[in-house]
């Protein structure tokens, strides 16, 4: 038996990020593990950490059980609570350990997926006791896997793979989302349109339509006269949707046409990620 094929673009995309982070960290001296990421809260160490948890935990292995210290100001909700598990019990792992963890994990990883004989739609664990179908779990475990890497190469300064398999998944899950952020996180009015003009490493025109009952859908074809047309780079579309830069910090990068409000509305609400 062999991956199923509509399984294997996120069996490559995760390849692809979890190899790359392991050439990031492998190298680096024990101070630059506690070096500030983008997300929230997070150094370089925690990131690593909340990886090798996510792998740890699509291999079915065991949570810790481990009480986590009540002065962790970024975390504030059930959810954030549940991630953070994985990476406080880590967070005095040396170097050393953490990098051998990591190449444990990536080996047995790499061994479930070439014995991975299950369907797509068969119902799987997913996060904070949640059932999904094996695919939904491997698409966004393979999206994550991306974005972390994204942390790991801002905090050290090591740019690329922007247009990666891994960007190419997170560019599906990240417009997925968009008919909710427009329609009914921002409130976009009924019988509206917003275009997203999306430029670099990876590009893309889309447009929301809102009809005439406030729902929102995800076209391709471009919008005569939209309410508000967003353009900006790729890089900057996931760092505004993954939660890792507030929209003031990137006016500079980001072009807003018609609705001044309604913009800045779906700019508030963009982040999808928790």
């Amino acid at each position: 038996m062999s991956l199923h094929p509509t399984l294997q673009p996120y069996a490559d995309a995760w390849t692809h990020s979890i190899e790359a982070i392991s050439e990031l960290v492998t190298p680096l001296a024990e101070g630059e593990w506690n070096r500030r990421t983008p997300c929230p809260g997070w150094s370089v160490r925690d990131v690593v950490s909340h990886v090798i948890g996510l792998d740890t935990e699509m291999l079915g292995d065991p949570r810790p059980i481990h009480t986590l210290p009540r002065d962790l100001y970024h975390v504030t909700n059930e959810h954030q609570r549940y991630m953070e598990m994985q990476v406080d019990v880590r967070r005095h792992h040396t170097a050393p350990e953490m990098t051998s963890e990591l190449e444990y994990t990536i080996i047995r990883r790499n061994r479930q997926l070439r014995n991975e004989s299950r369907e797509p739609g068969r119902t799987v664990r997913g996060h904070v006791s949640t059932e999904v179908t094996l695919e939904e779990s491997m698409r966004t475990h393979a999206f994550n896997i991306w974005v972390h890497e994204q942390d790991l190469r801002t905090a050290l300064g090591r740019p690329g793979n922007l247009d990666s398999p891994g960007a190419h998944i997170a560019r599906d899950v990240l417009l997925d989302a968009l008919p909710k952020v427009v329609a009914d996180d921002a409130g976009a009015p009924r019988s509206s349109a917003v275009v997203f003009d999306v430029h670099g490493p990876i590009e893309f025109l889309r447009t929301i339509r809102v009809d005439i009952q406030g729902r929102g859908t995800l076209e391709t074809a471009p919008a005569l006269g939209p309410a508000a047309t967003l353009i900006l780079d790729w890089e900057t579309y996931v760092r505004l949707a993954c939660g890792r830069v507030a929209p003031d910090a990137v006016t500079d990068r980001v072009k807003a046409d018609g609705d001044p409000e309604l913009s800045a509305s779906i700019l508030r609400n963009f982040a999808i990620t928790k």
